[in-house]
């Protein structure tokens, strides 16, 4: 393991879940396995030419985004990295618009200009995936600063990976959001490598969560196998946030089952490393616990067969649409 066991959130297993119904727990599964498969139809398209430029898959880490976002109303913004297509689709932002936009398709959610790395929807309030490591924080600083400026009630939840809490952006956003007492939950979605990197080898003290001491601002930090699990302590986040206008740091610990993008093999980690954490697939884990509280076996076929079409349908209709305009055509002339 990059990680030693003594840096391990949880050793348990099976997890200890957090109690929930049917009702709950069955549109949480169905948001994390359309992103799933959404991500694998991504990576086959990519591998057939028909999607280029970079695509970074968010396999593994499912429960982090479906259970945040879940947390959330629809007016509250989210802002988030390049590695960002699931947070767009809890978000709200539909399959058809995503998959048009990763093959670059006039009917994308950014008409085929922004690509992988950049999906934004205003409808939604999905404020954007970005390129630049750590650049985005104070973006979502500066939402946040608008909704308290504003009093809209509004919450802003702004994703990050573990690299990028060496940021000079983080910091910054970090400093601000304490500061000016914003409504912004900052999470740190900690998949274990910078990039190719290992926490061991780009972090002094590997608890991210830490440096929200040094703000005076609310900590937490948790393993991220449990979808509902992430909602609730998330949850907690958005109604400190939503009630007192106060930021902050969560880090969940996850794990990508792929390389950093589609470029990379992932050979710097072991096959041991990455069976032990497909072990603790959030997916599987959900779609145990569900059939474990009495859903209906063919309810579970309805719902999985629900899915498999509407990927497809999103990848038909990414195929069938025309390209994107080139960008001089958008330009506001004077």
């Amino acid at each position: 393991m990059s990680t030693p066991d003594s840096k391990r959130i949880e050793q348990e297993d099976p997890v200890e879940y957090v109690e929930t119904t049917t009702d709950e727990l069955a549109p949480l599964y169905r948001q994390m396995l359309a992103i799933r498969r959404m991500e694998e139809a991504s990576a086959k398209a990519y591998s057939q030419g028909k999607i280029g430029g970079f695509l970074h898959l968010i396999i593994g880490q499912e429960a982090v985004c479906v259970g945040a976002t879940a947390a959330l109303k629809p007016e509250d913004y989210v802002v988030a990295t390049y590695r960002e297509h699931g947070h767009a689709y809890a978000k709200g932002v539909a399959a058809r618009g995503i998959m048009a936009e990763l093959y670059g398709k006039k009917t994308g959610c950014v008409k085929g200009l922004g690509g992988s790395m950049h999906i934004f929807d205003k409808a939604t309030n999905f404020l954007g995936g970005y390129g630049i490591v750590g650049g985005h924080v104070p973006i979502g600083a500066g939402a946040a600063f608008a909704s308290k400026y504003r009093g809209d009630g509004r919450v802003t939840l702004c994703f990050f990976g573990e690299g990028a809490s060496t940021i000079g952006g983080f910091a910054e956003g970090l400093a601000l959001a304490a500061l000016w007492k914003l409504p912004i939950v900052l999470i740190c979605e900690n998949n274990q490598y910078s990039m190719g990197t290992p926490l061991y080898r780009s972090l002094a003290v590997e608890d991210v969560s830490l440096r929200a001491l040094g703000h005076g601002m609310a900590r937490d930090r948790f393993d991220g196998d449990d979808v509902v699990k992430v909602k609730r302590r998330i949850g907690e986040a958005v109604e400190r946030a939503r009630t007192s206008g106060e930021p902050t740091l969560v880090e969940v610990v996850t794990y990508r089952f792929r390389g950093h993008s589609m470029s990379d093999p992932g050979l710097y980690r072991t096959k041991d490393e990455v069976e032990e954490w497909k072990r603790r697939d959030p997916l599987n884990r959900c779609r145990q616990r569900l059939i474990d509280i009495g859903f209906a076996d063919a309810d579970l076929e309805a719902l999985e067969a629900d899915v498999k079409a509407e990927i497809e349908d999103a990848v038909k209709f990414a195929e069938d649409s025309p390209p994107a305009d080139d960008y001089k055509s958008y330009v506001v002339k004077e």
